[in-house]
């Protein structure tokens, strides 16, 4: 690989790291506030990482590399590296005592908007480093739609975007075509930010789990202030209002830009949407209608909490308002298959993605057409625009790949001796970055403390491959990648 290419890349990384340090001084001041001695910690590590990033930026400053599809590769790993790192650091000499592998494991859920958490006792621990959990998976989630709405339609591994479908431009010139709309996408991800920690206080939170929960909300990531989670609010109106919020940021960035600025009703007809709502309601009525048969729950009470929780593993955010664990087989199975899907393109949710979905389903139609009517043409359409060969066997080696690496995560977890149940939610939870699993020690009323460092470093691995769309990593194993 050409020099240039890899110094621009370490420059920009280098540049992200130093923005993060500066973001550690924000956890600092709070624990100043409440006279938390981690204070000391966050402006230890903001400095020190400082300094390293700066040195570094200093050391490969120069004439940036053209933006090629090598420099995005290397450029999305790099920078995920780089933040997950560096936002490990404060956890590791924290006063919670967490080995390197604790640390780097919460940084990575954190940044990878993956919720899973190694950390006990959350209701008591430092105010700060709470705040950092949120402010990390608040980061990410920035992070997350620009790689979907910038970054992967021009690799052409993912991101298949309202962007994508308006104008060419959009493979050829992403960051100009991007540039439009950064404004809005940052006014509309902090004024739902707000709008939510509003709704969130008004409704019954402190001051501090409003803003805490309002973050991890909008980055769908499902850290709480509490081990409880979403469970430690009684509430209705709180309960009704994340779902709602959940609901919003599982939707296409691109979309809500476009409607918000240009007023464009019609954007909101993009197909994803529709299989997405639509998984939603269903899914959450059938669980609703199976806890008011089997467990003589209210309908009312048995659709806030089948809803909440649908739309939670749906949108990967992975909060839990109750042990769904306890709700039967149906409900558990529901729910495991709901952990595969994901929320639409170019939002802060993972998974597979709903404009998949529309496509898998519009090629295995047109597929079966054809075998009844051999000599017709059956284009593959994604609402009025035709799907490119290119993107549709793309969509295809995508899921097959995903299939294939929960498979193989599943096998190693198992050979570090977890059980089997635990193994299998556990590298689907990961790779979709949903957060809690399945069963008594990672389910939603457990947490991954008690799992080994070998454990714990394969689930790292499989949450930087589903937050990057595992061909943009995988590629990076192929020889020729490296090759000038």
């Amino acid at each position: 690989m050409h020099a240039q290419t890899i110094r621009s890349a370490v420059f920009i990384a280098s540049m992200a790291g130093l923005y993060l340090s500066a973001a550690m001084l924000v956890p600092a001041a709070v624990d100043f506030y409440f006279d938390n001695p981690d204070w000391r910690v966050f402006t230890v590590s903001s400095f020190s990482v400082g300094a390293v990033c700066l040195a570094a930026a200093t050391a490969t400053r120069g004439a940036n590399a053209p933006f090629s599809r090598r420099l995005g590769f290397l450029l999305v790993n790099l920078l995920w590296v780089v933040l997950s790192v560096t936002g490990a650091i404060p956890f590791y000499l924290a006063s919670l005592g967490l080995d390197m592998a604790d640390a780097l494991f919460e940084s990575v859920s954190a940044v990878t908007t993956t919720g899973a958490t190694v950390i006990s006792g959350l209701d008591s621990a430092p105010p700060g480093l709470l705040l950092w959990r949120s402010l990390l998976q608040w980061i990410g989630g920035i992070g997350i739609v620009a790689l979907g709405l910038l970054v992967l339609p021009f690799l052409k591994v993912g991101g298949f975007t309202v962007f994508k479908m308006e104008s060419s431009d959009t493979s050829e010139k992403p960051f100009e075509r991007f540039a439009v709309f950064v404004r809005a996408f940052f006014a509309i991800y902090i004024g739902l930010t707000l709008t939510c920690a509003i709704l969130y206080k008004i409704l019954g939170m402190s001051g501090f789990d409003a803003i805490n929960h309002a973050m991890t909300t909008m980055a769908t990531g499902g850290f709480s202030t509490h081990d409880a989670s979403f469970g430690a609010f009684q509430s209705a109106g709180l309960v009704w209002t994340a779902t709602i919020f959940m609901a919003i940021a599982g939707l296409p960035f691109s979309v809500l830009i476009l409607f918000a600025v240009r007023g464009r009703l019609d954007a909101l007809r993009d197909p994803q949407i529709y299989a997405y709502a639509g998984l939603v309601v269903v899914l959450s009525l059938t669980i609703a209608l199976s806890l008011r048969l089997s467990q003589d729950e209210s309908f009312g009470m048995a659709l806030t909490h089948s809803a909440f929780n649908v739309v939670s593993v749906i949108t990967t955010t992975g909060f839990a308002s109750t042990d769904y664990t306890k709700w039967g087989p149906l409900a558990v199975v529901i729910l495991f298959m709901a952990t595969f899907l994901g929320g639409c393109s170019g939002s802060t949710a993972g998974g597979i993605k709903a404009y998949r979905l529309v496509i898998i389903y519009g090629s295995i139609r047109a597929g079966l057409m054809r075998l009844i009517y051999p000599n017709s043409v059956r284009p593959v359409r994604y609402g009025s625009v035709a799907v490119e060969p290119d993107m549709q066997r793309t969509v295809f080696l995508f899921v097959c790949a995903y299939v294939g690496i929960w498979a193989l995560g599943s096998i190693a977890l198992a050979a570090t001796g977890l059980d089997v149940e635990t193994a299998i939610s556990g590298s689907i939870t990961a790779l979709a970055n949903v957060g809690p699993g399945i069963g008594p020690v990672i389910g939603p009323a457990g947490n991954f403390s008690s799992l080994g460092d070998p454990a714990k470093m394969i689930l790292v691995f499989l949450m930087l491959l589903g937050r990057l769309e595992i061909l943009a990593v995988l590629v990076l194993l192929l020889p020729a990648f490296w090759r000038e």
